[in-house]
């Protein structure tokens, strides 16, 4: 069954507070996706598998300082941007998406679990003009129209281990898209980190931008 230990079992680092703003997710999504379309119906029952550990799989790939900048371009009801920022409460996150709808409910819940690492903001990420060390995205656009309009607000001097760029969760057949880039890429599966049969097709990809 779908619950807060699905997430748990792969990040027993967690602390209590943590684990109460996990918890917190489920009841406050289900809550929300009676009301709007945030989740697809068939996912609202996998939240937790398909959604909070998805975005969390980012998480087993890389471990961000303190300070550093990530914006979550098309972050729709907060994926990955809300879960990861429960992980990293020392990172600034800045979500945005052009559907108000969908940003009224991540913000909605961002406050009510008291997260204080986060803004958000309902517009295109033209309309987003500061710098930021990473991009983030969950299944928003290919991957090289995501890069090039990425690039713009990646911050030229980096402090973390991997350099400034752009980290996605992806699915499927993405050949294609890595080609179209013509950047460095990196292509890690997420099988690596977790053994859910959904995670099976699912793959990180970092592009150094």
């Amino acid at each position: 069954m779908d619950s807060p230990e699905t997430v748990y079992k792969y990040f027993p680092e967690l602390d209590e507070r943590q684990r109460e703003m996990i918890a917190a997710l489920g009841p406050l999504y289900a809550e929300w996706n009676a009301k709007v379309n945030v989740v697809s119906r068939r996912d609202i029952d996998n939240l937790y598998e398909r959604h909070v550990l998805h975005s969390l799989a980012l998480a087993k790939f890389m471990t961000p300082v303190a300070g550093t900048r990530i914006l979550d371009l098309g972050t729709g009801g907060g994926f990955p941007g809300i879960p990861l920022a429960i992980m990293w409460p020392d990172v600034r996150f800045h979500l945005i998406d052009r559907i108000g709808k969908k940003i009224r409910v991540a913000t909605d819940i961002a406050e009510r679990i008291g997260l204080a690492n986060v803004t958000l903001q309902h517009g295109d990420s033209g309309e987003y003009h500061e710098k930021v060390d990473f991009v983030v995205s969950r299944a928003v656009m290919r991957l090289d129209e995501l890069a090039k309009i990425s690039r713009r607000n990646i911050a030229t001097r980096g402090k973390n281990k991997w350099p400034n760029g752009l980290v996605c969760l992806k699915g499927g057949e993405i050949e294609a898209e890595m080609t179209g880039t013509r950047l460095p890429i990196l292509e890690v599966p997420i099988s690596d980190y977790f053994s859910e049969e959904f995670f099976t097709t699912k793959k990180i990809v970092y592009c150094k931008l």
